[in-house]
């Protein structure tokens, strides 16, 4: 007898380099589902419970060099431990959505491709930490760096690191996409808003068979 095919939960991130939008679509998309009748947690990372939320004043304050990489990554983890147990699988376990900006991919892309972390180190805790709470859906806003760099507000430690480190960033966020396509999905970002809006719904409605 096979085994049932496990239905991807209903948990959706938002990932991308900086300026790529991903706050705006992610309220849009909350907007959409809650519409369509269904209750949406929003959340982020670093972030999304009270201790994750100090731990990201650490992350994104003061200078750019202000922490070794590997510590960084135990940082985002350590992060996203209290944000899965306070606030995604609760939220999960009750049947809500949840979107979150930023998630387990980000750190693959800044510290793994962008700081040259061993990707599979940063594997091996994105399985202890995650486990089975991986995302139904990524979705990868995708633009130029210039681009998004001419967008961001340049006040937060990672947005102030170099072009090179971002041209790094960039290229770590297509291969996440091209290793896991059934669950990544790069959408353009240069598109006006509501174009992007309507491809995030249209990726939404497709993966979950939901109508938006």
């Amino acid at each position: 007898m096979s085994t049932p095919v496990r239905p991807p939960l209903k948990f959706v991130t938002f990932e991308g380099g900086e300026g790529g939008g991903k706050s705006t679509q992610l309220r849009l998309l909350a907007e959409a589902l809650r519409k369509a009748g269904e209750t949406v947690v929003t959340t982020r990372e670093p972030g999304g419970a009270a201790g994750a939320e100090e731990i990201r004043r650490l992350l994104v304050e003061g200078e750019p060099g202000r922490w070794p990489a590997d510590a960084e990554a135990l940082l985002h983890f350590a992060a996203r431990a209290e944000h899965l147990a306070k606030v995604i699988r609760p939220a999960l376990d009750e049947g809500k959505w949840v979107l979150c900006d930023r998630f387990a991919d980000s750190t693959l892309a800044y510290q793994g491709y962008g700081q040259a972390q061993d990707l599979g180190w940063l594997q091996q805790l994105r399985s202890q930490i995650v486990g089975k709470t991986e995302p139904g859906l990524t979705l990868i806003l995708d633009l130029p760096v210039d681009i998004g760099l001419g967008r961001a507000a340049e006040h937060q430690r990672y947005e102030r690191m170099g072009r090179a480190f971002h041209e790094r960033l960039h290229a770590g966020f297509l291969a996440i996409a091209k290793e896991e396509p059934e669950r990544c999905k790069l959408i353009d970002a240069t598109l006006p808003i509501e174009k992007v809006a309507a491809a995030v719904r249209a990726a939404v409605a497709k993966r979950f068979r939901v109508q938006l």
